[in-house]
């Protein structure tokens, strides 16, 4: 790839966060500046279902040689920027106590209409950590189970059913979250488990999700140090590429929790942040706080770090051909947002959802 063309598209290890149900300006020039990878939508974007698949549409026109991820975190549960009429799904545990991989890929399939319907192509679902620590709230009841078989088999279930029906899914959190009381939003966690039991439990539903031929994975700001005692696992070379790009042979996308977050954001500003994650083998930067200066400089220092050779060229071009490769497999034409919201009627909290829901809530 020609140097002139990294430079053109370095915007696309950017997922971005920004402030209302509109576009913005400054969003606008981001993307027409670095050719931004995509966007992620919070509460603060939705108002109802047809503002959401228009926003979506009009981002989606905003994409010069690449399409956007249009991206969210809806798992069910308390972490769900999708509110009624969407429908609104129990906690993943429930599902989790059930244990049943039927309703596991109903659950996703119903999940993955509405998504589609308004829009939305990539979801940072589903949660992989095993609950380890019941002191653990971050977590908590976001996790399927506290077994780590549970977790590995109806995660790759909702994985390959998200995936069926064109929605790219995204495991979390990277080399697992569930064994700490501590929350990543605020500081950074440290995960004392050792190697061995890293590797027979944290990592099992990891290993299903790879297998299952998962879209992305997402890294958790955690310092580990049976794996690496220095740097938190985002920003860890031995932990990115070393293994889990290397031991555990995942070839899919690898996209970083929100650098914003204070486990990393308190000791380290965002444009180092992104030239280390990059560095560390990461594809993909979640830049979540609607700081557009931030967004922009962040860009600007993996841009310096090419010209420096502090990054790799030939490990940008690769980074670059992963996302190329998911973007062709998972962002086919969008229909219209009038077809999209057309479709809406008919899908959000329709009776199969709602079904799903009691079954969940009545057998969790």
């Amino acid at each position: 790839m020609p140097v002139r063309d990294i430079y053109k598209h370095i915007g696309q290890f950017a997922i971005v966060g920004f402030d209302g149900h509109v576009i913005p300006p400054e969003l606008r020039a981001l993307v027409r500046q670095f050719d931004l990878g995509g966007v992620i939508f919070f509460a603060r974007n939705i108002e109802e279902p047809e503002q959401v698949a228009e926003l979506s549409q009009e981002i989606q026109s905003l994409g010069d040689d690449l399409p956007l991820w249009v991206s969210i975190d809806q798992e069910g549960g308390r972490v769900a920027r999708l509110r009624k009429p969407f429908t609104e799904w129990p906690p993943m545990q429930k599902l989790g106590q059930n244990g049943s991989a039927k309703l596991a890929r109903r659950f996703a399939s119903a999940l993955a209409k509405e998504l589609a319907a308004v829009g939305i192509s990539l979801n940072y679902a589903p949660v992989l950590d095993v609950r380890s620590d019941s002191r653990n709230t971050v977590i908590g009841d976001r996790a399927l189970s506290e077994d780590a078989e549970v977790v590995a088999n109806l995660g790759a279930e909702m994985i390959r059913t998200f995936q069926s029906l064109g929605i790219a899914a995204c495991g979390k959190h990277f080399p697992g979250h569930g064994d700490t009381s501590q929350d990543s939003h605020h500081e950074l966690p440290c995960i004392e488990t050792d190697a061995v039991q890293l590797n027979l439990r944290e990592f099992l539903p990891f290993r299903a999700a790879i297998e299952a031929d998962v879209a992305a994975i997402m890294t958790g700001h955690l310092l580990v140090p049976a794996l690496d005692d220095k740097s938190p696992a985002t920003l860890s070379r031995s932990i990115v590429d070393d293994l889990l790009r290397k031991k555990l042979g995942y070839d899919g996308l690898i996209v970083t929790d929100d650098l914003g977050m204070k486990a990393v954001a308190a000791t380290h500003p965002i444009d180092e942040l992104a030239v280390s994650a990059v560095g560390a083998g990461c594809d993909l930067l979640l830049l979540c706080p609607p700081n557009y200066d931030e967004q922009a400089n962040a860009l600007e220092s993996l841009i310096h770090a090419v010209e420096s050779n502090i990054l790799s060229m030939p490990e940008i071009e690769a980074a670059m051909e992963r996302q190329v490769k998911a973007k062709v497999k998972f962002l086919s034409p969008r229909i219209s947002s009038q077809q999209s919201f057309k479709r809406t009627k008919n899908i959000l909290g329709c009776e199969e959802a709602l079904a799903v829901v009691k079954e969940i809530e009545k057998d969790g």
